[in-house]
């Protein structure tokens, strides 16, 4: 899942960064709301993540410019401001959460989990696809049964695919949420880490769930 996340507090923004990026997330990280607002132009993301007090853009003003142009991703506020009227404000405004500092890691990730799941319309930490199942909250795969060690990118590329499965997922639309900006790799990224998925779901399973729809793209079918 790619995340933008906003934050004036170099420390903060850094330290965060890094932990979202072990939990798998692709993350695009800012210092000021105008940053933040030319990011949200030109990039779909499955969550937002702002501070409310920046430089620029202000994290209020940048939810009321999302909505306006009609930028329905969801948005927590991970902000100091902690009086039940900004709350109030931040969530009337169209944000998902609010979130005050000083907080736990633990309840961070797993706001952004739900975060996350909202946008695909998935309800619970628990995602399924035949005799796959993913639990988000304990990051843990198996197939029929048995466990499936990931790397972190393997098991956001998997994550992506069951939030959208039966949907036939292009090139392209699976890049833009697994890879952010800094990305340098090479352009068959995405075919390389389906072959790496392939081998660690599929392979010694008499059907196969990973699909190439020619011409098209990738389809994690719910079937067996």
């Amino acid at each position: 899942m790619r995340l933008l996340f906003a934050e004036d507090e170099e420390d903060l923004n850094r330290i965060l960064t890094r932990r979202l990026i072990e939990e798998g997330y692709s993350v695009d990280a800012c210092l000021n709301g105008q940053d933040a607002w030319d990011c949200l132009a030109g990039t779909d993301y499955d969550g937002v993540i702002l501070d409310v007090m920046m430089p620029g853009i202000d994290g209020f003003s940048l939810l009321r410019k999302m909505r306006g142009k009609g930028i329905k991703t969801p948005v927590l506020f991970l902000t100091a401001r902690d009086s039940v009227e900004d709350k109030v404000k931040g969530l009337d405004l169209g944000a998902a959460d609010y979130l005050v500092k000083p907080f736990s890691l633990p309840e961070l990730l797993a706001r952004v989990r739900v975060l996350t799941r909202s946008k695909a319309g998935a309800a619970s930490s628990i995602l399924t696809a035949a005799d796959l199942t993913m639990d988000t909250a304990a990051h843990r795969v198996s197939r029929a049964g048995k466990n499936v060690e990931l790397s972190a990118k393997e098991y956001a590329l998997l994550e992506y695919l069951l939030l959208h499965k039966n949907q036939v997922l292009s090139r392209e639309q699976i890049e833009d949420h697994i890879w952010n900006y800094d990305y340098e790799g090479g352009t068959n990224v995405v075919d390389v880490y389906i072959s790496y998925l392939r081998k660690k779901i599929d392979e010694g399973h008499a059907v196969r769930l990973i699909r190439t729809i020619r011409g098209a793209g990738y389809r994690l079918e719910d079937s067996l």
